[in-house]
């Protein structure tokens, strides 16, 4: 994808408006500060909620599902977050290839860093690497632009450089931002995405409930989401991820849906 203008959502661009409406008032008749203040403030709560909300597009174009053309071919995709790891990921390869199924990885530059081979292994297998951050901050969603602009150019040159590929998507630690993330995604040319279900497989120690609350998804366009990174321990130690992926892609293909990146559904 290539790098475009930024432009405010309807919300966004309301909100500036509310700000300026609201300091326009306190400078027409400052008795009317309170009510400007309160107006200001809830606003900022409507914001600091919609970025506490993984799915929603008010900041920023989201994608939650795959566009109207690969629902009409009947595509789906599987992305996996958090790695590559060096026990896991190559098991998911494995799996993967065995079934035909193709995946975008949310790499983790500083991750990548330390096992390079195995990102150029995840492209050998025919998936895609994209942008998942260079640290993976817990304090994501509290950076400004500068902070942000860090984070995701560090992951773009590390991505790029060892995978041989140049991330078109950018997923944000556990989904949550605020309204600096869009302007510089557009900056460097990367389009948000989210996801449609995802399986809690990080916390979810149960291969069952994973499996359930995912098969939610299994439908035209759908974007699921597990973990080859952090991913939880059934009571056997086996990555919950690996016990989940057979049936999964199973139902999958008796639906009659084919498995595709998130770049190739965009073609």
């Amino acid at each position: 994808m290539n790098k475009h203008r930024w432009r405010p959502t309807a919300f966004l661009g309301f909100s500036i408006a509310l700000h300026l409406s609201a300091l326009l008032a306190v400078v027409i008749d400052f008795a009317l500060w309170p009510w400007a203040l309160a107006t200001v403030a809830a606003n900022h709560m409507v914001i600091t909620l919609l970025g506490l909300l993984p799915r929603s597009s008010g900041l920023g174009a989201n994608w939650t599902r795959l566009p109207d053309a690969a629902m009409r071919r009947n595509e789906i995709a599987l992305t996996i977050d958090d790695g590559p790891d060096p026990e896991v990921t190559p098991q998911v390869l494995e799996l993967l290839q065995g079934h035909g199924v193709k995946a975008t990885f949310f790499c983790i530059g500083s991750k990548a860093a330390q096992h390079p081979e195995l990102c150029r292994e995840i492209v050998r297998h025919g998936h895609a690497i994209e942008n998942h951050t260079q640290h993976h901050r817990h304090n994501f969603s509290l950076l400004g632009p500068a902070g942000y602009a860090r984070e995701i150019a560090a992951a773009q040159e590390s991505l790029s450089r060892i995978a041989g590929m140049t991330p078109r998507f950018f997923r944000a630690p556990a989904g949550l931002r605020n309204p600096f993330l869009e302007p510089v995604l557009a900056r460097f040319g990367l389009q948000l995405a989210s996801w449609t279900v995802r399986g809690f497989d990080t916390c979810t120690r149960d291969a069952t409930q994973v499996r359930a609350r995912l098969s939610r998804g299994v439908k035209p366009g759908a974007i699921l989401l597990l973990h080859d990174g952090n991913a939880a321990r059934a009571a056997s130690g086996e990555p919950v991820v690996l016990q989940v992926l057979p049936d999964l892609i199973a139902s999958a293909h008796a639906a009659g849906l084919r498995f595709v990146t998130l770049r190739d559904a965009a073609l």
